[in-house]
């Protein structure tokens, strides 16, 4: 045993929405534990997300436990000052034992088992780790934009804020996720001169058939299915979220109906020489595989209507309102004006710090409902760690929940 160390039954890494859902039944439990945050509960939500941000999802899946949310638009959509309000008002419900600005920088396997967790160059001993981080800790740049011309502003989603952030000029975004799509919109409403490359990332309808398409979801108890039940298992985990707003309501993202209206619709950004840009030519598949994808989501939905006999307004078929020429010419980013790039390409996990035999050869952890091999050792927060929502305030607490009855050997309830 290290001198000084210290030892608590069980170490949270992480102080965000999954770790403080851990903590929460931990506390109920009585369970003797604490909670390390390398900056503050909610910083993602304050320090990560554009002033305009909002939730894709409506209110009244935020499912925290003992802490649902009691607003008066369940079926609305927060924005980033009510998601950080809510998240707060979460954490002030029970006082967690929440060390903030204490960052985790190792954790290794101990002598007399558990693990031993060095957090601020304190050393601890705990039989039980829950690693709460999540998966997006390092922002993803390609290597060729260290060689762009340093007169063109880059930034990563994570660090966009609003138009006025950038110079004057027109926009490169690169990357159609949920991001990448909606700070197109951000920028297109601010009435910049926007590029967009388009990737894989699907897309789904906000309404359809007279409600918000996740209550459909909901009733045909999709965010139930389980990834092992998934038809994609495992690679579930890989795929892109489907882009669609929240924002003002909430409405579809149509990259198509953007086009139309002023905004440059470019393929998968391939690289970036000498100030050009140069595209792979799979727009029109692109935009087409997402439409696609939103079509099998109506007919599933249709089928469940016709199935339980259920009165629904009839929709006519989505017709696009723009297809692309085929040109796929290169971009020169100084010719068109382009004095900006948002790279909207995702994040990779950082598991560094970890030296423990829980990842599988490509560096990513390998658990079984967030239980990994190593006895003790979990993870938490991370997308279809069980179901759609493990990532998400609607299913978070679920996991949270079970992962406590692991720790404590007994049924624990889900709040």
């Amino acid at each position: 045993m290290t001198q000084n160390e210290k030892t608590i039954p069980v170490i949270i890494v992480g102080g965000g929405q999954a770790g403080l859902s851990m903590s929460w039944y931990l506390c109920r439990e009585n369970v003797d534990h604490i909670v390390f945050e390398a900056k503050t509960a909610c910083h993602s939500w304050d320090d990560e997300r554009w002033d305009n941000f909002c939730l894709v999802t409506p209110n009244w899946q935020c499912q925290l436990p003992g802490h649902p949310y009691q607003g008066k638009d369940p079926h609305g959509f927060m924005v980033k000052e009510e998601i950080i309000n809510y998240v707060k008002g979460f954490a002030d419900s029970f006082s967690p034992p929440l060390r903030e600005h204490t960052a985790v920088t190792s954790i290794t396997r101990h002598e007399n088992g558990g693990y031993r967790v060095v957090a601020n160059e304190e050393v601890w001993h705990a039989r039980h780790v829950v690693i709460a981080s999540g998966a997006y800790q390092d922002a993803v740049i390609p290597g060729y934009a260290s060689a762009i011309d340093s007169s063109i502003y880059q930034v990563h989603s994570q660090d966009y804020r609003n138009g006025a952030q950038l110079p004057e000029g027109s926009v490169l975004v690169v990357g159609s996720g949920q991001s990448g799509a909606q700070i197109v919109e951000d920028l297109f409403l601010e009435k910049r001169k926007v590029h967009l490359c388009v990737g894989e990332a699907p897309r789904v309808s906000r309404f359809y058939r007279g409600r918000d398409i996740v209550d459909w979801l909901a009733d045909m108890h999709f965010y139930d299915l389980t990834v092992d039940n998934h038809p994609l298992r495992d690679g579930a985990r890989d795929k892109t979220n489907h882009y669609v707003t929240g924002r003002n309501g909430g409405h579809d993202l149509d990259l198509r109906l953007f086009a139309k209206e002023g905004v440059g619709l470019h393929g998968t950004l391939q690289t970036v020489r000498d100030e050009v840009a140069y595209f792979l030519p799979d727009l029109r598949e692109n935009l087409d595989d997402a439409d696609k994808t939103n079509a099998d989501i109506k007919k599933s939905i249709d089928a469940y209507i016709a199935r339980e006999g259920i009165a629904a307004p009839a929709e006519a078929p989505y017709v696009p309102v723009w297809e692309p020429d085929g040109s796929n010419a290169p971009l020169d980013l100084k010719a068109a004006g382009i004095t900006s790039i948002v790279w909207c390409i995702g994040f990779r996990p950082n598991y560094r710090w970890i030296d423990v035999p829980v990842f599988n050869g490509a560096n990513k952890p390998v658990w079984h409902r967030g239980v990994t091999d190593a006895p003790g050792f979990y993870f938490l927060g991370l997308p279809w760690l069980h179901t759609w929502g493990s990532g998400r305030f609607s299913g978070v607490s679920r996991d949270a929940a079970w992962l406590a009855s692991q720790i404590t050997g007994k049924d624990v309830p889900v709040a």
